[in-house]
C-alpha cells in the first residue's frame, strides 16, 4: 500500500468522525464573526489530535490557526465555517426552517472547513507514520460571507511564510477551479441631515433620505460606464424613521465588484464622487466607511492541474437511488430557466443532475465569474489550488434554502469526503515534490509580475467582535 492509499484507508475508516463534525456545525450555524460553535469545536479537535493553536487571529475572536510539523515546505489549507442569514432549512425536499428566519448553511461552509480538518488531520498521520518534514496548517477563517475574514488574517500576516495553500468550495460538479473570483469592495455611506416637520416646515429641513436616493439614481447611471462584468449593488440600511419628520441620517451600503482591485478602486473613487454630489445636492454631509475589500482570485495551473489529477483518481462515491430522488425533488422546486442555465454555467454543458465525473477545463483561465471571496487575498500572498466537488444537484443555487438542505444531506457530504482526500493527497505531494512545488511558485511570480500584496482594507478598520478579543494565545495538546 503506498502513502496515498494509506491517506485513503485512514480517511475511510475515520470517515464517520467528519461527517459528525459537519453535521453539528450545520445543525448550530452562526453568522459571520458569531462563530463560536464551529470554532471552538474544530479547535478543540485539533488540540486533542497534537496541533498548536493560535487564537485569535486577525481581531477576530473566532479566527485560529492551528499548525502540525516543523520546516519547509509549509502547507496552507484554508477553511471557513460561518452561515447566512435568513436560511435555516430542514434536510428536507419542501421550504421548512428549523428557525423561522434563521441562519443556515446556504453555502456549504460547514462542509468547507469540516474538510480541511480532516485533510489536516490525515497528513498528520501520515506524516508520523512515514517521518515526514514539513509543516501543516489549517486556518480557521470566519466571515467569508461579508468578505473580510480572511483580508484581517492576511493583514496580520498569518499566511506570508507559506509555501502554497489548498481550498475547495462544494459545488454541483467536481472540477479545477480555473475561473478567477471578482474583486469586491464593501462600503457604508452615511448622510447627515436636518430634520423638520415634513408638511409643516419641509423649507426648514434638509433630507439625508434625498441624498441616498439621489446617490442611488447617480450609481444606477453609472453602471453604463463601467467595463463589462461589473457589478454595482446596494441596499438602503436607514432610510429614517417616520414619513412626517425628514429624515436627518441615512445609510446605504454598497457592494461593487470588477475584474481585478484596480478596477474595483476606479469603481470606488467614481462612486464616491456620485456621493459627494448627491450631498451637495442636498446640503447634507456624508462619510464613508469600509467594510471588505478583497482582492480578485489568482488561480494557479501547476496545483490546480495537481488537484484535478487526484481527484479524478479517487473519484466520487456514486449517489444511491434515494439520493438521485432527493436531489431530484429538490430540483423540481426551482425555475426550469435557472436550472438549463445552470448546466452550462462553467463552459461545458453538464448533463447529470448529481455530476461524478471531473472536469479540469483550461479555457475558464484568464475568465471571471460573477462572485467574489476573501480567498482572493490570499491568492495573491500564494500560489493557491482550489476545486469544486458535487454537494448539490445541478440547478440548485448557493444561497438558497435548497442548498441549505443538500448542503446538510449525504449528498454534500459525499462531496466533502472527496474533497477532504483531493486536498491531502495533493499536500502530501507538495511535502515529497519539490519540482511541483518550485512550479507553482513560479507560475505566482509570472502572474503577480513582483506585485506586492498591500491589503485593501484600511488599517483602522476592525472586524466585528474585535472588542472581545483578549491577547493571542497558543494552546497545544
Amino acid at each position: 500500500m503506498n502513502s496515498k492509499q494509506t491517506i485513503s484507508q485512514w480517511m475511510e475508516n475515520n470517515q464517520s468522525v467528519f461527517t459528525e463534525m459537519a453535521k453539528e456545525i450545520w445543525e448550530n450555524p452562526q453568522i459571520a464573526y458569531e462563530e463560536q460553535f464551529a470554532s471552538e469545536l474544530q479547535m478543540s479537535a485539533l488540540k486533542e489530535e497534537g496541533f498548536a493553536i493560535q487564537t485569535p487571529v486577525g481581531d477576530s475572536p473566532t479566527a485560529f490557526v492551528a499548525e502540525y510539523g516543523s520546516g519547509k515546505p509549509i502547507i496552507g489549507i484554508l477553511g471557513e465555517y460561518d452561515a447566512l442569514p435568513g436560511l435555516s432549512q430542514t434536510v428536507s425536499t419542501t421550504h421548512d426552517e428549523v428557525v423561522p428566519g434563521g441562519p443556515g448553511h446556504g453555502c456549504g461552509h460547514n462542509l468547507l472547513g469540516t474538510a480541511g480538518v480532516e485533510a489536516a488531520f490525515a497528513l498528520k498521520n501520515i506524516m508520523d507514520s512515514e517521518e515526514l518534514k514539513g509543516t501543516i496548517r489549517y486556518y480557521g477563517c470566519p466571515a467569508e460571507e461579508v468578505l473580510s475574514g480572511k483580508t484581517f488574517m492576511a493583514r496580520e500576516g498569518v499566511f506570508d511564510d507559506l509555501d502554497c495553500a489548498l481550498t475547495w468550495h462544494p459545488g454541483t460538479s467536481n472540477m479545477a477551479v480555473n475561473l478567477s473570483m471578482q474583486a469586491m469592495v464593501s462600503v457604508k455611506f452615511h448622510f447627515k441631515g436636518t430634520t423638520a416637520h415634513a408638511a409643516g416646515a419641509p423649507h426648514a429641513g434638509r433630507s439625508a433620505l434625498d441624498a441616498v436616493e439621489l446617490m442611488n439614481v447617480g450609481a444606477n447611471y453609472l453602471r453604463e460606464h463601467v467595463l463589462d462584468g461589473s457589478r454595482i449593488h446596494y441596499v438602503i440600511t436607514n432610510g429614517g424613521l417616520a414619513p412626517n419628520v425628514v429624515p436627518d441620517d441615512a445609510s446605504v451600503w454598497y457592494y461593487l465588484r470588477a475584474a481585478t482591485k484596480d478596477q474595483v478602486e476606479d469603481m470606488l473613487q467614481r462612486v464616491e464622487k456620485i456621493a459627494e454630489g448627491a450631498s451637495l445636492m442636498t446640503e447634507t454631509q456624508v462619510d464613508s466607511e469600509i467594510l471588505a475589500f478583497a482582492y480578485e482570485t489568482l488561480p494557479n495551473e501547476a496545483l490546480n492541474d495537481a488537484m484535478y489529477e487526484n481527484m479524478n483518481e479517487l473519484g466520487l462515491e456514486p449517489f444511491t437511488p434515494d439520493e438521485q430522488s432527493f436531489a431530484q425533488a429538490l430540483v423540481d422546486t426551482v425555475d426550469s430557466k435557472v436550472v438549463e442555465m445552470s448546466k452550462k454555467m462553467f463552459g461545458k454543458p453538464i448533463d447529470e443532475m448529481l455530476p461524478t465525473s471531473v472536469e479540469n477545463d483550461k479555457s475558464l483561465f484568464g475568465k471571471t465569474m460573477g462572485g467574489s471571496s476573501d480567498i482572493g487575498d490570499v491568492s495573491w500572498i500564494t500560489p493557491m489550488g482550489q476545486v469544486m466537488t458535487t454537494c448539490a444537484p445541478v440547478g440548485v443555487q448557493v444561497h438558497s434554502w435548497q442548498a441549505t438542505a443538500s448542503f446538510g444531506s449525504s449528498i454534500g457530504f459525499k462531496g466533502m469526503h472527496l474533497a477532504a482526500k483531493t486536498m491531502a493527497w495533493t499536500a502530501l505531494d507538495l511535502l515529497e515534490n519539490e519540482e511541483l512545488l518550485e512550479k507553482a511558485k513560479k507560475e505566482f511570480a509570472e502572474k503577480t509580475k513582483g506585485k506586492p500584496y498591500v491589503p485593501g482594507i484600511p488599517e483602522n478598520v476592525k472586524p466585528d467582535g474585535a472588542e472581545r478579543v483578549k491577547d493571542p494565545v497558543v494552546m497545544t495538546s
